[in-house]
């Protein structure tokens, strides 16, 4: 692996190197790497492009790893990616993509990520986005996640993306069945014309369902986002979505949540809350010594962490 190949692996998946356990590498649209378990089995899509990954009932403590890495300016990456969790397993995913783009074309990923949790089995599933480069062409990236959740299953869903990425639309669509958990945890930020949306629509389908969508976001300079949920309570279950935004300079976000109760047991929340950093969190910054601009990064720092 090249010295980008290295310096993206540690901004997408915390890696220094190849990881231990079950993982498999995509660079410029092709396999680099790839390794399975004896738990954990990874095989090649034969009609599209894309790999699924098969982790077996029981399944404890392992991981996988599927990075994607692009660094070939006016590529256009395409996969689909599915995952069948055994039931009873406990396991952690991380993903994530980086773009370096010093061309003068647009690169783009877009990842079409299915997960089948089998009854009781459960995950955590870490997504990272980070874009770079110094030349004039656009990094754009529109991740797709489809969650289906049996009985008792769990998955918790970190994304971030704060740097570097021009465009995004990130979809994410699931059903949650009887006793089943869904906790979405979304970091954004975006700066100078960047633009992102994110679009969740989740159908609880079972009693004793739970859905937590968190979203806190930064916008800077002259971007903007645009945060979208659409919770339905089609049985007696618990749903929650968080919206939470700071506008900077020219910056706008919008929020437009939307709460659908088909059963009278449905017990559905939504709250919003965008504006700048007040006043007076500055001042108490800029007190311990600390420029505007760096008691700024400060306050932002802590409140996407």
């Amino acid at each position: 692996m090249d010295e980008i190949t290295l310096k993206m692996l540690k901004e997408v998946a915390d890696l220094d190197a190849l990881p231990t356990g079950a993982y498999n590498l995509r660079e410029n649209g092709k396999a680099a790497g790839r390794n399975t378990t004896a738990n954990i089995d990874i095989v090649t899509k034969k009609d599209e492009p894309g790999i699924d990954i098969i982790v077996k009932p029981g399944t404890k403590n392992e991981s996988v790893h599927i990075p994607v890495i692009i660094s070939q300016t006016g590529l256009k990456d395409l996969v689909y990616n599915d995952f069948y969790i055994g039931e009873d397993a406990d396991v952690v995913i991380v993903a994530g993509c980086g773009i370096h783009n010093c061309g003068g074309s647009l690169s783009q990923h877009d990842g079409i990520h299915t997960f089948h949790l089998a009854k009781n089995a459960k995950i955590r599933y870490i997504e990272k986005h980070y874009g770079e480069g110094d030349g004039t062409g656009r990094r754009v990236m529109n991740p797709s996640t489809v969650i289906y959740l049996e009985d008792g299953a769990s998955m918790t869903m970190e994304t971030t993306q704060i740097a570097g990425i021009d465009d995004t639309i990130r979809l994410t669509r699931a059903e949650v069945k009887a006793g089943a958990s869904l906790v979405v945890k979304e970091k954004i930020m975006t700066t100078g014309d960047q633009y992102a949306r994110t679009d969740f629509v989740v159908d609880m389908n079972g009693e004793g369902g739970s859905v937590n969508l968190i979203s806190r976001s930064v916008a800077k300079d002259n971007s903007r986002q645009a945060f979208v949920s659409d919770i339905r309570g089609n049985a007696p279950c618990a749903g929650h979505s968080e919206c939470d935004a700071i506008i900077m300079d020219n910056g706008s976000v919008s929020a437009s949540p939307k709460l659908t109760a088909n059963h009278i047991d449905a017990a559905l929340i939504h709250e919003a809350a965008i504006g700048k950093i007040a006043g007076e969190q500055l001042e108490k910054m800029m007190t311990l010594g600390l420029t505007e601009a760096e008691a700024e990064e400060q306050i932002v720092n802590g409140f996407l962490s």
